[in-house]
C-alpha cells in the first residue's frame, strides 16, 4: 500500500515537472479599472483592463499601445496578446494611453511622451501597492511603437519595473517609412469616427490607410482591416516629438537597468531597411540594438510582417517568445 502510494506520488511529481509553462487552466478573470494619476498638476484617469489567470499571478505585464491605437491592440479579436500571456501564467493590464479610449483627454499640446511615462509610473505604483485589487511583486512594462517609447522613458526614469518589452521600435528608424506613416495622419475632429467635437490637436489615420501604414507587406485580411478601422484611436503629435527624439535618438534606453526584449516584424517599414535597422534575423537585430542598452537584451523577429505585429497571422510565435522571455528573466 505504502509502496503503491509512493510510486503514485513520484509519478505525479514527474508529470508535474513535464507540464508546459502554460499555467492557466481556464479563462482569465478580467475587469475594468480606472487608475487615478496626477500629471501637469491635474488629476486624470488611466483606463485599463486588468486580467489574471485563474490561479492568480505574482507578475503583471503593463501594456501600452502605440499611436492611433488603444488597449484593443493587445486584445484584438482572434489576435489576443493579452490572453496568450494570461494562459502563460501572467496577469496583464492593458491601458488606454491618456488621450485615447476611456482614459482622460488632456490638451493635446501638453501631452508629451514624458507626461505619459509619468502616468505609467503611477500605474506601476498602484499595481505594486495592491490599490487595484491584487498586489503584484513584479511588473513588466511593455509597449508597441510609441507605446514602446513611453515604456523606455518610464523604465529609464523611474527604474521601478522588472523587465521591459519593446515592440515596433528600434534606434535607427527608416526616414522614408516614418514620413510615409505621417502622411496618412489627419486631425481627428475631421474624421467621421471622431467628429467635430473631438478635442483639437489630436491626430488619427485617414480612412483606408492603415494596412499600408501598419501591416504591409503582410497578408491583407478584409475582416481584420475593417475591424481595426472601427477600433482606431488618436495620438498627440507632441508625444511623437519627445518619444522619437528622446527615447529613440538619444538614446534614453541606456538608463534601463532590467532585462529587455526587443521584437519587430522583419518587414517593418518604419524601422527596418538598409539605412535603418537590420531586421533580417534576431541575431542581426541584436547586433544593431545592443549598443543602445546597458541591460541584458534579447531579440525576436517575426518574419514576413510589417509594423503592427500583434495582428500578424503568425503572431502566436511572438506571443510565445514574450512569455518564454518573461518567465526566464522575471518569473511568474
Amino acid at each position: 500500500m505504502r509502496y503503491t502510494l509512493a510510486v503514485g506520488l513520484v509519478a505525479l511529481l514527474v508529470a508535474s515537472s513535464l507540464t508546459p509553462a502554460s499555467a492557466a487552466t481556464g479563462p482569465a478573470a478580467c475587469r475594468d479599472v480606472d487608475v487615478p494619476v496626477t500629471v501637469l498638476g491635474h488629476g486624470e484617469v488611466v483606463h485599463g483592463t486588468l486580467c489574471a489567470p485563474p490561479a492568480g499571478a505574482g507578475t503583471v505585464q503593463l501594456l501600452i499601445p502605440g499611436s492611433t491605437y488603444n488597449s484593443s491592440y493587445w486584445d484584438f479579436p482572434g489576435h489576443s496578446f493579452r490572453s496568450a500571456q494570461n494562459e502563460a501564467g501572467f496577469a496583464t493590464l492593458t491601458v488606454d494611453r491618456l488621450g485615447t479610449g476611456r482614459s482622460s483627454k488632456p490638451l493635446a499640446a501638453v501631452l508629451t511622451a514624458f507626461v505619459q511615462a509619468e502616468a505609467m509610473h503611477q500605474v506601476v505604483q498602484h499595481l505594486r501597492s495592491g490599490a487595484l485589487g491584487p498586489r503584484f511583486d513584479k511588473v513588466v512594462i511593455g509597449g508597441h511603437s510609441l507605446g514602446s517609447a513611453i515604456a523606455v522613458l518610464e523604465a529609464g526614469t523611474y527604474r521601478d519595473v522588472d523587465g521591459v518589452l519593446v515592440t515596433g521600435m528600434t534606434h535607427r528608424v527608416n526616414p522614408t517609412g516614418v514620413v510615409g506613416a505621417f502622411a496618412n495622419f489627419r486631425p481627428a475632429n475631421l474624421d467621421p469616427k471622431f467628429g467635430l467635437l473631438h478635442p483639437l490637436g489630436y491626430l488619427t489615420t485617414a480612412p483606408g490607410t492603415r494596412y499600408a501604414g501598419f501591416h504591409a507587406p503582410g497578408a491583407f485580411v478584409k475582416r481584420v482591416a475593417e475591424l481595426e478601422e472601427s477600433l482606431k484611436d488618436v495620438f498627440s503629435p507632441v508625444e511623437a516629438v519627445d518619444g522619437l527624439g528622446v527615447a529613440v535618438l538619444l538614446p534614453y534606453s541606456l538608463l534601463i537597468d532590467v532585462p529587455v526584449l526587443s521584437v519587430v516584424g522583419s518587414r517593418d517599414g518604419a524601422v527596418c531597411g538598409p539605412l535603418a535597422t537590420d531586421c533580417s534575423s534576431a541575431a542581426a537585430l541584436h547586433e544593431d540594438e545592443a549598443p543602445y542598452y546597458a541591460a541584458p537584451l534579447r531579440t525576436f523577429v517575426l518574419p514576413g510582417y510589417g509594423h503592427s505585429i500583434n495582428l500578424a497571422p503568425n503572431a502566436r510565435d511572438y506571443y510565445s517568445a514574450v512569455a518564454e522571455w518573461a518567465l526566464e528573466e522575471v518569473g511568474r
